[in-house]
């Protein structure tokens, strides 16, 4: 079983919370969006429509996609779906400019919950988090501090998952737990 460098650290638990969610499928997706059989074929092969949109996701039964740019996006699936979605994307997509790349044990999700969650991540974070400028459901490549960070607002209630590589995974939880105990 593949593990993150994470794997023995129990939940810090208190007034706010960090996790790290359970491993999960994480395929990388290139492409051109002024290909209509690319997106197409991507949407019948991943089973939801790629988010064309900055900053947005698309999510469908055990399945999220979030845009990282013009001509890439980074789906969430389940990790025993991972290998056979790219098997059927590579076989759909074979006559179309495309990439395909499994980077399930290249990131771990982090999540971040409590009253405090904006403030904690605004220490090493310059984005904006406050709920009118950067809403639910919105997603953001960013920094952390040293670490390059994908940020996805879960809800109102302040809720985030932070997907950070493997490499920097330590530092990011680190970070957050010494921070959490400083408040």
């Amino acid at each position: 079983m593949t593990t993150s460098p994470l794997w023995d650290r129990p939940s810090v638990v208190g007034k706010n919370t960090l996790t790290e969610l359970s491993i999960c499928g994480k395929i990388n997706i290139r492409g051109s969006v002024d290909n209509a059989h690319f997106l197409d074929s991507a949407t019948q092969v991943f089973g939801l429509d790629l988010p064309l949109e900055p900053n947005t996701l698309a999510s469908s039964g055990n399945s999220t996609c979030y845009w990282l740019g013009p001509d890439e996006w980074l789906l969430h699936c389940l990790i025993e779906e991972s290998d056979s979605l790219i098997e059927s994307g590579r076989s759909k997509l074979a006559t179309i400019h495309h990439a395909l790349v499994d980077v399930s044990d290249y990131y771990t999700v982090l999540r971040l919950e409590g009253p405090d969650s904006e403030i904690l991540l605004g220490k090493a974070c310059p984005l904006d988090l406050h709920l009118s400028q950067f809403p639910v459901e919105s997603c953001a490549q960013t920094r952390f501090g040293n670490a390059s960070i994908l940020l996805h607002r879960r809800g109102k209630a302040p809720f985030f998952d932070i997907q950070v590589r493997w490499s920097h995974a330590e530092y990011v939880w680190d970070y957050l737990a010494r921070a959490m105990k400083a408040l």
